[in-house]
């Protein structure tokens, strides 16, 4: 069972919600202040947080900085009554993986947990490779494999969606936040370093392969 850590100050939503996560088979904790709610999240062993923006003692913000800061990756999903695109930046910006507004449909964050869960797989392997997801990290056969953080982030982005194909375009702009008029060949040198690390024959790749006139593709 997955263990969700609920910080939330509204008694009836905790309550709701509570039993929301129970009924989908989550274990929930909660707490109902920022400081208790730290706290509990630098301190326990939880899979995924749900944390409501405003909170008494220290707004969701300001948790959720700390907790990055501590070197805390799992999944955080923002809960707020704050819906205008700024705040919703400032949380995605801050660390949140998600952000769902007030009021919700409990189907909604049931789904959005998820997500965020299958995302943040501890470990993915594929050949003699492994990809630790929380401490970002790849070792081959046993021995750390340095990658620079556009590496990792092609390489995260490709082994979690294995046998879809993914174009250029579409990494350029999840990987580098590059417009869709931005013309450059940033994808393939960044390939062709992650095959000479991690495929055996970087020249007839067994994993991360090319789908001619289409993009590449992650063949576990």
């Amino acid at each position: 069972m997955k263990r969700i850590l609920l910080i939330e100050d509204e008694p009836g939503l905790v309550l709701t919600i509570t039993d929301g996560l129970w009924a989908e088979g989550f274990t929930v904790t909660s707490c109902e202040d920022g400081p208790s709610g730290l706290a509990a999240a630098l301190g326990g062993e939880n899979d995924a947080i749900v944390l409501d923006g405003m909170l008494p003692g220290m707004d969701g913000l300001q948790v959720l900085a700390k907790l990055r800061a501590a070197g805390k990756r799992m999944p955080v999903l923002m809960l707020t009554a704050r819906s205008q695109t700024a705040d919703k930046v400032a949380g995605l910006r801050g660390g949140a993986d998600d952000y769902l507004t007030k009021p919700f449909a409990m189907a909604e964050l049931v789904a959005r947990l998820e997500v965020m869960l299958r995302r943040t797989t501890q470990e993915l392997q594929f050949g003699d490779v492994s990809v630790d997801v929380v401490a970002a990290s790849v070792k081959r056969a046993g021995t750390t494999v340095t990658l620079s953080a556009k590496e990792y982030q092609l390489l995260k982005y490709l082994v979690e969606r294995p046998g879809e194909v993914v174009g250029r375009e579409e990494l350029l702009a999840n990987v580098w936040g590059y417009g869709a008029s931005i013309s450059t060949r940033t994808v393939d040198v960044h390939m062709t370093w992650l095959r000479q690390k991690l495929e055996t024959h970087a020249s007839e790749p067994r994993f991360l392969v090319t789908v001619r006139g289409m993009g590449y593709r992650f063949t576990p």
